[in-house]
């Protein structure tokens, strides 16, 4: 092998949020849409499974994007990964807005996915700048820019959508998300510096398949791998009945579901901005993550005796808080089992297994919430269960390879 180290940038303690604050301009348009886009399908007189269906394309594109643009980011660099995905997607913002019936806006979604399908490449420059044990710390503060423009992103839906006017009235929120989309890529090019360049060509990289085979079978890796999966599957189960279940039960719109992920944003945001990082930096990323997952399940199984508004939005905010006390471990302790050199490849095909997830999850809530009204609640707290085990195995499995870290360090030392 004539692989050489990846050469960081320096560790300016401003690199990493620096990102994170140009990166919440795209996220600020994606909290706008995905309230919405129950009744943009819906104006399409699309059935529930078309409705699912909307979601799921996303996640497909992502599927393939994730790992696809991390190790292109591995090769080439985060920061023209960044601007390239970004301007697609704000390219397939611009689309839906005039997507004449519900398969081209499939196909729309589809390749919106793809193209925002760059979640590792964003890991990856906040591992690149930032210490491993700070990782889990600045990766909650991304969940905290994600979940503030699920705040604001659905109130400015909300007021700007006009359901009653058919797919027309979806028009202008996704201008709105589309403009945010190339404000955040004038951002990346102005004031975003690379993290990673290498000082010499990798002429030995190992195929893509190579890769899945050795993420598959690693210790800590496979497993959150798997604990990934799980979660997608029920967490965007979940998200994806949401506006289909509260206006079933409560006869709600646009206007109440946007209030709900406004308070479940503000419960997360504040979660992962104050106390994720404290928290993992005190007691343990494997500890945290089986914390979360364990709160994750009750607040699912709770919700189905929600018979008002505020039990909705509690329940919905105990289930975000559990969400953001564990969610950071996942990409912080891969950062610090990979390769290195291809930090960006492993985290991307870690995003690629929650993509997969979120295909099959909404599908499969889309089949059993005709059935059972609550069925994707109990679904998604039934998919808990097994990722406390494997929380909490990786964690055992992070503790033994640091102590042999730390032996080997003393070890060359004498």
């Amino acid at each position: 092998m004539s692989d050489s180290a990846p050469r960081r940038a320096s560790p300016s303690p401003l690199a990493a949020p620096s990102l994170i604050a140009v990166i919440f301009i795209n996220m600020l348009g994606f909290g706008i849409i995905v309230p919405l886009l129950p009744f943009y399908a819906k104006s399409f007189d699309a059935p529930a499974w078309q409705i699912a269906l909307i979601f799921s394309a996303y996640s497909v594109g992502a599927f393939f994007g994730e790992p696809f643009w991390g190790r292109l980011s591995d090769k080439y660099g985060r920061k023209p990964l960044l601007i390239s995905t970004i301007s697609g997607n704000c390219l397939c913002y611009l689309a839906l807005a005039f997507a004449p019936n519900i398969w081209v806006a499939f196909v729309i979604r589809l390749l919106g996915g793809l193209a925002a399908g760059n979640g590792a490449v964003v890991q990856g420059y906040i591992a690149d700048v930032t210490p491993p044990e700070k990782r889990a710390r600045q990766l909650s503060y991304q969940g905290a820019a994600w979940n503030v423009g699920l705040i604001v992103g659905p109130s400015i839906g909300g007021i700007f959508a006009h359901p009653n006017a058919g797919p027309i009235g979806f028009q202008v929120p996704l201008f709105i998300a589309s403009g945010l989309a190339a404000l955040c890529v004038l951002a990346i090019i102005l004031v975003i510096r690379e993290s990673n360049t290498r000082e010499e060509a990798i002429t030995h990289r190992p195929s893509p398949w190579s890769a899945i085979g050795e993420a598959v079978s690693h210790p800590i890796i496979g497993r959150l791998m798997l604990l990934t999966f799980l979660v997608g599957f029920a967490f965007t189960g979940i998200e994806s009945t949401f506006g289909l279940w509260s206006q079933a039960k409560f006869n709600w719109g646009p206007r109440e579901i946007g209030v709900v992920f406004a308070f479940t944003g503000i419960a997360a945001a504040l979660t992962q901005t104050f106390v994720t990082g404290r928290l993992s930096e005190r007691y343990g990323e494997g500890r945290m993550l089986a914390v979360g997952m364990s709160m994750t399940a009750i607040a699912s199984a709770s919700q189905v005796f929600s018979t008002n508004m505020p039990m909705v939005i509690a329940f919905m905010c105990l289930t975000a808080i559990g969400q953001s006390v564990a969610w950071p471990n996942v990409a912080a302790m891969i950062s610090q089992s990979a390769d290195p050199h291809r930090t960006g490849q492993i985290l991307g095909l870690n995003n690629a297994t929650g993509a997969l997830a979120r295909v099959v999850g909404p599908f499969c809530a889309g089949l059993v919430f005709p059935v059972v009204l609550d069925g994707p609640f109990l679904m998604g707290a039934l998919m808990m269960i097994p990722t406390i085990m494997l929380a909490l195995a990786a964690s055992r499995r992070v503790v033994a390879a640091r102590a042999v870290t730390s032996d080997e360090a003393r070890a060359a030392a004498e």
